[in-house]
C-alpha cells in the first residue's frame, strides 16, 4: 500500500510525497500516471518516492516564463543545443525521473537519442539546469535536487531564490556559489553568452 508522506502545509503548500518504493514504478508507469494527472507536475526520486506538485502560483509561473523565455531565445540564436521548459522529465542515471524548470542539452547528446526516447522521458541528465524556488517551496529540497542533477553528469546548475533575491550556483567538483541580490548571472563559459537577467525574477 502506497505511503503517503505529508508535512507541514504551511510550509511546504500542497506538494507532498508517495511512497512507492515497495512496488517500484517503472519508466513506463510512471509515464502513464502523468498522462492520467495532466493537471499535477509529478516526479519521482531514485528512492522510488512520487514527488506530487500541483499547479504553481501565478506569480511563480510569470517569473518561470520569463527563465525560460530568455533560455529559449539564447540558445535558438546560439544553436549548439537545446532548450527545455518546466514540463519537461529527463530520466537520471540513479533511475529518477525529474523536471527542472527550465534546462539545456547538448546538441550532439540530444540527437544521438532515438525518436521514442524523445518522445518520452529522456534518458539523459541535462548539461544545464535551473530550479526555481517558489512561494512556501523549502530550500533544502531543492538544494538536494541540484546535487543530484550535478551527480547525475549535469555540469551547471542555477537554483534561483526570488524570495531572498539569492543564486545558488552549481558546478561539477566545485563548491557552490552564492550571488545575492545581483542584477544578472552568466552561464559562461558552458552556454557562451547566456546570462539571465534576474531582475526579471525579483
Amino acid at each position: 500500500m502506497a505511503q503517503i508522506i505529508l508535512t507541514s502545509l504551511q510550509e511546504l503548500g500542497p506538494l507532498f510525497t508517495l511512497d512507492f518504493s515497495s512496488i517500484r514504478l517503472t519508466a513506463a508507469e510512471f509515464e502513464h500516471l502523468c498522462r492520467d494527472n495532466q493537471d499535477l507536475r509529478l516526479e519521482l526520486t531514485s528512492n522510488g518516492e512520487l514527488i506530487v506538485m500541483p499547479p504553481t502560483g501565478s506569480k511563480t509561473g510569470l517569473r518561470n516564463a520569463s527563465l525560460t523565455r530568455q533560455l529559449v531565445a539564447w540558445a535558438e540564436n546560439d544553436g549548439e543545443g537545446v532548450a527545455f521548459d518546466s514540463s519537461t522529465g529527463f530520466t537520471l542515471a540513479d533511475g529518477a525521473i525529474l523536471s527542472p524548470d527550465a534546462s539545456w542539452v547538448r546538441r550532439e547528446r540530444w540527437e544521438a537519442l532515438t525518436e521514442e526516447e524523445r518522445e518520452g522521458f529522456a534518458p539523459l541528465c541535462p548539461d544545464f539546469v535551473i530550479e526555481l524556488r517558489s512561494h512556501g517551496n523549502p530550500l533544502k529540497p531543492l538544494q538536494g535536487k541540484m546535487e543530484e542533477y550535478i551527480r547525475n553528469g549535469a555540469q551547471l546548475g542555477w537554483l534561483i531564490d526570488p524570495l531572498k533575491r539569492r543564486v545558488y550556483i552549481y558546478r561539477t567538483l566545485e563548491k557552490v556559489e552564492l550571488l545575492s541580490d545581483s542584477a544578472t548571472v552568466s552561464a559562461d563559459p558552458l552556454l557562451r553568452g547566456f546570462e539571465l537577467q534576474l531582475t526579471e525574477l525579483w
